[in-house]
């Protein structure tokens, strides 16, 4: 089955101009056209457009895209060079969900340090709470903004 580019966009839930786009940038090569020049997306073409969606989320550009696409053209002979290319995605992902998490986690620490300061009335009455009456989830994240360590002194 073929679909249009305005049906694979749908399918994949972006912008048809994304697809026109990565077409004039190369990244489409595999892609048929009709007899008037239409694109012509296949099954199997669905599959290798979520892979190129995929590189460019987790922070590929569209040349470094194109060289993936590239080596998968040259099939078995670049397998060892594609295998490091999501290795290292795989790496630097794992590395942005690790700070993401501890970003959420003092985000999670200061929404929960500004809602006890609105029900006293006050921030003074969290600003200086010792750290066994800080609740253990945000404990670490507290720790995170001081100078000082846990189980330290000031």
């Amino acid at each position: 089955m073929f679909y249009t580019v305005g049906e694979m966009a749908k399918e994949l839930g972006i912008p048809a101009s994304t697809l026109r786009y990565y077409d004039q940038e190369g990244l489409l090569p595999f892609v048929e056209r009709s007899g008037n020049g239409m694109r012509m997306f296949s099954d199997a073409d669905y599959e290798t457009l979520k892979v190129i969606g995929c590189l460019k989320k987790s922070g590929l550009s569209i040349k470094e895209i194109k060289a993936f696409i590239s080596m998968a053209a040259q099939g078995d002979s670049s397998i060892q060079d594609r295998l490091a290319l999501f290795q290292g995605r795989r790496d630097a992902v794992e590395r942005q969900l690790r700070e993401l998490q501890e970003t959420l986690s003092l985000l999670e620490y200061k929404c929960w340090y500004y809602e006890t300061a609105r029900e006293a009335g006050t921030e003074s009455a969290v600003r200086n709470l010792p750290e066994e009456e800080i609740p253990r989830e945000y404990r670490d994240a507290r720790c995170r903004l001081h100078m000082t360590r846990r189980g330290e002194q000031k």
